[in-house]
């Protein structure tokens, strides 16, 4: 169960086309963002679809469950937030949203994604923070725009081998999850990691780097 989440839900409330026409907002960037936040949703309203040349869409803070297959009409979106509902599980259409730059999967419960995440080539932020992940696919391996990934408050035990092959990424947040240490060899304990960040050596400041290096070759020297 998603954090912060009760366990009894309130009804579900309907939405309209009259109502989602309203609810559709000019970002100051000049995009079109359909607004459906805290609207008390199970279910993604099927009207929605003849809203999809939208820029921008916000379905968060709400209790819906299953994403439709129609998301894949939304071929326009930048940025899909759905973030604080219950989600267990994304549609494969998901990704034929070609160009998403952001999604935000955030306190979910997630247990597993589909490998067609790896399909979204211009993806450069992902949070799937706050789910119920052990693994990644390998297919976001083949994300080579992302820069931002959120995997905090998982049960990550490792850190995911398909990172490295994403070039561009600059952050990873992985604060609060099981990972495995090994001490000796053959022997592996349990870390809950408060505070746990992969950032490239290129985004370091000069004193950061310095610091790195030197602690780098501390260990490496088994100090």
């Amino acid at each position: 169960m998603a954090k912060g989440k009760k366990n009894k839900q309130a009804k579900s409330k309907t939405i309209t086309l009259k109502v989602a026409q309203n609810c559709v907002e000019l970002t100051l960037e000049g995009k079109r963002r359909l607004n459906l936040s805290f609207k008390e949703v199970d279910v993604v309203p099927k009207c929605i679809q003849k809203l999809y040349d939208v820029d921008e869409l916000d379905l968060s803070r709400n209790l819906i469950r299953k994403v439709p297959d129609f998301i894949e009409y939304f071929i326009r979106i930048q940025v899909l937030d759905l973030h604080s509902n219950y989600l267990e599980q994304l549609p494969e259409t998901i990704g034929r949203l070609q160009n998403l730059l952001v999604l935000n999967l955030c306190n979910n419960r997630l247990t597993s994604l589909p490998s067609e995440l790896g399909l979204l080539k211009k993806l450069h932020t992902l949070n799937l923070g706050l789910n119920q992940l052990e693994t990644l696919p390998p297919s976001i391996g083949a994300l080579k725009e992302l820069r931002h990934l959120g995997l905090s408050d998982n049960q990550f035990t490792r850190v995911p081998g398909c990172l490295a092959r994403l070039n561009q990424l600059e952050k990873v947040n992985l604060d609060r999850n099981p990972i495995l240490t090994e001490k000796a060899p053959g022997h592996k304990s349990l870390m809950i990691t408060e505070q746990l960040y992969l950032v490239k050596e290129s985004s370091l400041c000069e004193d950061c780097l310095k610091k790195c290096q030197t602690e780098r070759k501390r260990v490496e020297k088994g100090d």
